[in-house]
C-alpha cells in the first residue's frame, strides 16, 4: 500500500522560494503518476502540478513558470515541488497524491498525504 509523507512547508515572504518534498513508500513508485494539489481555507482542493511515470509534466496556469515538479525514479522515491516567486495567494495546505489516471481532478487520485502548510506573507 502506497504511503505519502509531505515536508518542506513553512512561512515565507512574497518573492521567496520553498521546496516541498513527498516521500513515497509501499509501492512501485515508477508506475505511478504523482501530483501536488493545494487547498486554502473555504476553498476546494485544486490541482497545482503533476508528473507522469514517464516524466511528462503539467501545471496549473496560476503556477506555470514559477513552480517545477520533479521525480527521480532511478534513485530515490521522492517527488519535489520547487516553488519560486511565491505570492500570498499561494498560501494553502499542499498535498501530494499518487495515482494511475492522468487528470487534474482530485477525485481521480488514489492516495494522499496529510499535507504541509505553506504561508506566504505580503
Amino acid at each position: 500500500q502506497v504511503q505519502l509523507v509531505e515536508s518542506g512547508g513553512g512561512l515565507v515572504q512574497a518573492g521567496d522560494s520553498l521546496r516541498l518534498s513527498c516521500a513515497v513508500s509501499g509501492g512501485t513508485f515508477s508506475r505511478y503518476h504523482m501530483a501536488w494539489f493545494r487547498q486554502a481555507p473555504g476553498t476546494e482542493r485544486e490541482f497545482v502540478a503533476r508528473v507522469l511515470w514517464d516524466g511528462t509534466t503539467y501545471y496549473a496556469d496560476s503556477v506555470k513558470g514559477r513552480f517545477t515538479i520533479s521525480r527521480d525514479n532511478a534513485k530515490i522515491t521522492v517527488v519535489y515541488l520547487q516553488m519560486n516567486s511565491l505570492k500570498p495567494e499561494d498560501t494553502a495546505l499542499y498535498y501530494c497524491a499518487s495515482g494511475i489516471v492522468n487528470t487534474p481532478l482530485p477525485a481521480r487520485w488514489r492516495t494522499w498525504g496529510q499535507g504541509t502548510q505553506v504561508t506566504v506573507s505580503s
